[in-house]
Parts: C-alpha cells; structure tokens; sequence
C-alpha cells in the first residue's frame, strides 16, 4: 500500500514547520493537536466516507494533490476501501476577488468555502473526474475544507485554488497596506519607508510616493518594488517636510488607495543659489574705491551674503579672503599695489549653508611702489667664469616680489654712461656676467624688481676693472672615436673650466703631407656646431677612408686650443662600405645629389636633348648580393628635375645609388654614383 504523497508516519511530540508546499510536519498521533500555520492545509484522515469517530491521522499539506493507487493511506488503522480525507484551513484573501478553483478525484470530492459547497464531485467512479468552478471570494479571512472519500477502487485527488489576475475579469483592488512607518536618518540623509505585507494572492508589488508639503503627490512613483520596504536615498537636503504614501498593485493592473502620508523633516544641507549680477560691477580706470550691487536671493530662509576679495582667480572662499558680510551691497576701499582685484559674493542661510561663489568682477590698480626686498652686503669680483655679483639674502620680502636684476654701467660718471641689465628675474643671490667686454671699468648694482617694473632700494655700486680672460681652457680629456655604418660617433670627458661655453669638433683632412682642421658644420645655419654634452656623431660615408678629429673646449670669450698648440687629436679609419664593382662609367648628369633622408634630386647634362630621354633607372647597392639592384624607374615627364625619396632605405649605415638615363630607344647610358649617410 502506497503512503500519501509527502506523509509521514505520525510520531509523538510533531514540531510543525510551515513551509512553501509539500508535507510540512512530521506526523503527531491522531490523539494529538495538530497546529498548521494558515495558508497549509490541516489534514485528517477518517477510515470511513462518514468522517467521524477518532481520525486515524492528522497532519499539515500545503499541496493537495495524492494518489494511493488501490492501496491504503499509510496510517496505521486505514483500509484501501472506503476511507476519507479532509483538508481544512482558514485563511486571509485580503482584498478578495475571482478566483479558479479546479478539482479532480476518484471517487468523491466536495469543496467548500465557508462551509457553503463550491465543488461537488460525490460519486464513486472509476476514472478520474474533474470540475473548474471560477467564483469571486470576498475580502478578508475565509475558510476552506475539502473533503474526499475512497469507496472501492484507485484512489486519486487533487485540488488547487489560483486568483484569475486577466483585467477584464479581476477589477477588484487590492488593499491599502497597513502598519506603514518612515524613519529618516539625519546621517546618511535618507527615509526609510516600512509596511506589512498584503494578504492577496494575486499582488504583484507596491508603488513608493513621496510630495513636498504643499504639493500633490506626483502621477510617477518614486519607487517600485516586491518588498515591504524601500530607502529613498534622494530626497533633497533642504530642511522641508516630505510626506509619503505606499499603494498597492495587483497582476491585473489594480492598484489601491494611498496609505496615511507619513512626514519627515529632512536635514538642510542644500546652500542658496549664489548671487547673480556680481559680474556686472566694473571701473573706468583704476579706482581708489569700489562699489559692488547684485540681484537679490529668493530663498525665504536666507541670512546673509559674504564678500570676498583675492590678488588670484578662482577666489577661494577662506578667512583671510572674506571682507565682509552683508544684507545686500558693499563698498570699500581698493587698494593700491597694482594688483589685479577679484572679488565675489555668496549666499549664506540661516543653516550656515553657503552658495557657491558668484561671477567675478574685477578692478585694476595702480602700482606705484617698489618692492621692500634689498640686496644687502653686495660684492663683485672677476674669474675665469666672468665677472660674479653676489650679496646676502634681504631680510623682508614683497608679496608682489617678481626676483633681482643686476646692471652693468659703463664709462660710469660720465655723461655718456649707459646702463645695461644683464641679469633678470634672479632669485638666488649670485649672478655671473660671463663675457662682459675686457679692458674697461664698470660699475655694477643689484636692484630687485616687482612685476610692475618697480624698482626697491638699489645695492651700493659695485666697481671691476675688467680685464677678461685670455686662456684657453685645457685639453679636453678622454677622447673616443668609434667608426659606424654612418659615420663616426665621437665622445670626450667633461672639462671643468669655468668659463666653458661649449665644445668644438674639428675635423682633419691630410694635404700634401699635412693635416688641416675645419670645424665640422651645424647643418642648418654652416656655422660651427656649437656642441653642449660629451658626445657628438659625424654623419660621413663610411668609405674607409683616414680621417683625424681634434675635439676643443671653446670659453665664453672664444679661446680655444688648436691641434698646433695641444688640441686633442685621435685618427680613426671609417668603415669602408663601399660597392665592390667597378666604379660607375659615369651618366650625362649635370648633379647627382642626396641628403640624411634619401632623397635623390638630378638634373640632365646641357647636352642631352630631352626629347631622346624616356626617364631614369635608380639602383641601389646591395652588399648582401654583391649588386647594384634596381628599386625605381622614374618617367621623364615635364620636369627639368627629379627627385625621388627611397622609402626602403635602411637607418643607420652608408647607402650608395646609382642613376641612369634611360632613352627612347631602348638604350640606357653609363651610371653616376652617390652615397647617403641615413640617421
């Protein structure tokens, strides 16, 4: 014989646990109470179809829904004929509504809804009969009971219950919620709205709204959720009362009166608006005094306004920028440093929240008055390095403070003296004037400036006969050269001499038995290239070719070494990466030229008659096959010149190319040859 679905043998002492369906309680003996916490069945098994005498089991089924075949409900006393089951339960429909009950048995099955019959499939049959009742069930609490009875036979039941939630039949709105609490925190600034759950079956959730006192509560709620709570986390910080209200919805769309507004006084930490029209305020000139009027603040809860003033822009809103405050307007005295003056006003309310600041009005004044910074125990000497002023640091400083300038006075005290400055925006407390011209006493002063161009109290005049310097610095040290695919890269020791300009690379080439120096060349403007670091790169053709470079110190005068009297000198052969094959037969060519970046520029000899020349055949020389390869064929076109930049070069290393005249006839002249040194 088959136990019920979900039963258990009654035991002593049943412990009842409620939950979301099947057998919800160990068995307690059908002399025990048996307790099923609503919406669970409380089911008691009879061995009769009468219902009566001591039932032979009780438990809790929140499912109904068995079958026991042809056997017997597994209680101890029960038959497999002629036997009954009842399923009772009282619960809370909240707002009611149409439901569907549907039912299915063999045999009997009766259901009832506050002991009035619903269902009624009383009969003993031999398949399995079903019934669909659809009825509406008023709101509040109601009981159920189903009863069923085996007589001979398979025994099955089953039975459900299900609110029809379409909206053309379910019209019946849900409940207001109850027991609904707003708590607000004055920490996290946000309200807690809190409530009971609804009883209807058919309830899809609840709808948050939230008014300012005063005002109709908005068609949007403010939140939607399935829970009995929400935290809204938005409301303004403004200190006004706020009111909520939670309604309730159906699946079928209906949705219930608002529950009683519940207030809350929010917290004030929203500032007033700042004030408009500050901007506006402005001064032909540079004023002594300054007036400022804006536009006055809506807000009711507004106390006062703030002004403040600042030499920078953004104003920052501090203490020491705060001038004063104010029911609405100021005046004031500008003062007279020659500043730039910003200024602007705030809105402050009687929570002590401030605005953000205004636009900001600006006024000019003039400054008149130097600096109180003063070069104190001012001196001068010469060296190698020219001559230095030095002098202590001053005692005070002006806000305004813009650094030190140092003059230089030639022929001083006579009538044609001119004053030279000769360092600016100093803010240490030494100057060196490195190449004053020699032969000649000046007089030098330290003066310091603010960033008007006033002048504080100048240093005493400081006298130096300046003869100059006539040495050359030392031998430059440590000299390196080392041959590359592109030249030669060059590197020396730092050299010490206090009056080093810069550094010079020359260049030896062997004539007649002896070498001559050149100076190598700044590319852009052919003068000598004045090198600053300790390194430096020739870009020549590696051609394998003797040179001999001499690397000199040059100081702020122009001495220098020569090879001659003790320049530094190291020879160095270049890397020779020129094309083993016979030297080119040379094309009727008046220039073949290139630079660092492959570009190749030519021009036809005067002899060559245009019209006979079809283009031109480049090569390029390829050491890993031994060959001068073809990489471009240029046309003749309407040009008198040609360029052509090869996109493949390599970096780094001696490229050489050979250009060739082709003509109308199939034929193709003799080569000329050039190199390019790529970077």
């Amino acid at each position: 014989m088959n136990r019920p679905r979900g039963t258990t043998v009654a035991t002593a002492s049943a412990v009842v646990l409620a939950t979301a369906g099947g057998l919800l309680a160990t068995a307690a003996p059908a002399s025990a109470a048996v307790t099923c916490a609503s919406p669970v069945f409380k089911r008691t098994f009879y061995a009769n179809t009468t219902f009566s005498g001591t039932p032979k089991g009780t438990d809790c089924d929140s499912v109904i829904d068995q079958n026991w075949g042809t056997g017997a409900p597994g209680y101890p006393g029960m038959p497999s004929n002629y036997f009954g089951v009842r399923w009772s339960m009282t619960r809370d429909f909240g707002s009611g509504g149409p439901f569907t009950f549907t039912a299915s048995s063999r045999d009997g099955i009766r259901v009832y809804v506050d002991g009035v019959r619903k269902v009624d499939l009383w009969k003993n049959v031999a398949t399995t009969v079903s019934k669909t009742v659809n009825l509406t069930i008023p709101s509040g609490t109601h009981s159920l009971r189903v009863d069923f009875v085996n007589w001979t036979g398979s025994a099955d039941v089953k039975f459900a219950y299900t609110p029809r939630t379409s909206a053309t039949v379910d019209k019946v709105k849900p409940l207001v919620p109850t027991g609904t609490t707003v708590a607000y925190s004055t920490a996290s600034t946000s309200t807690k709205v809190s409530w009971a759950a609804n009883k209807e079956m058919d309830l899809a959730g609840y709808r948050v709204y939230r008014r300012l006192k005063g005002a109709a509560y908005p068609a949007k709620a403010l939140a939607t959720t399935t829970s009995t709570s929400y935290t809204d986390t938005s409301v303004p910080k403004d200190g006004n009362v706020y009111y909520y209200e939670v309604r309730a919805y159906d699946r079928a769309g209906n949705t219930s009166s608002g529950t009683a507004d519940a207030a809350v006084t929010t917290v004030d930490r929203t500032a007033p608006a700042a004030p408009k029209g500050v901007e506006d305020n402005w001064a032909i000139g540079n004023p002594t005094k300054i007036t400022l009027y804006w536009d006055g603040n809506a807000e009711p809860d507004l106390a006062e306004y703030r002004v403040y003033r600042s030499t920078s822009r953004p104003v920052a809103l501090t203490a020491a920028n705060r001038l004063a405050s104010s029911g609405g307007g100021y005046s004031g005295p500008l003062p007279q440093t020659g500043h730039t003056y910003y200024y602007v006003v705030t809105a402050v309310d009687t929570h002590g929240n401030e605005s953000s600041p205004s636009g900001t009005a600006v006024y000019y004044s003039d400054d008149l008055t130097g600096p109180v910074d003063t070069a104190l125990n001012a001196r001068a000497s010469e060296s190698e390095a020219g001559v230095t002023v030095t002098w202590d640091a001053s005692a005070v400083t002006s806000e305004d403070f813009a650094g030190y300038s140092v003059f230089r006075t030639n022929r001083p005290g006579t009538a044609t003296a001119t004053r030279t400055e000769v360092g600016k925006g100093i803010r240490g407390t030494s100057f060196t004037d490195a190449a004053p011209p020699a032969g000649a006493t000046y007089a030098y002063h330290v003066v310091a400036l603010d960033h008007e161009g006033n002048g504080g109290t100048p240093s005493a005049a400081l006298s130096v006969a300046v003869v100059g310097n006539r040495t050359a610095p030392a031998p430059v040290t440590g000299v390196t050269a080392v041959p590359k695919a592109n030249g030669v890269t060059l590197s020396w020791e730092a050299n010490t001499d206090l009056g080093l300009a810069h550094y010079r690379v020359l260049r030896g080439a062997l004539v007649d038995g002896r070498w001559t120096y050149t100076p190598v060349p700044h590319p852009s403007n052919f003068q000598p290239w004045e090198i600053a670091e300790t390194t430096f790169h020739d870009a020549v053709p590696a051609d394998g070719q003797q040179v001999r470079y001499a690397v000199v110190a040059v100081d702020q005068y122009g001495n220098q070494l020569t090879p001659a009297d003790g320049a530094t000198s190291l020879d160095v052969t270049e890397l020779d990466l020129r094309p083993t094959v016979p030297a080119a037969t040379g094309a009727p060519l008046a220039y073949l030229g290139s630079d660092q970046n492959a570009w190749l520029s030519w021009a036809l000899g005067s002899s060559e008659t245009l019209g006979e020349v079809s283009g031109f055949a480049v090569h390029r020389w390829n050491p890993q096959t031994g060959a001068f390869e073809l990489v471009r064929t240029e046309p003749k076109g309407d040009s008198t010149t040609w360029h052509w930049k090869d996109p493949a070069v390599p970096a780094e290393t001696t490229v050489y190319y050979r250009v060739s005249v082709l003509y109308a006839d199939g034929t193709t002249s003799g080569a000329s040859e050039t190199s390019v040194v790529t970077r």
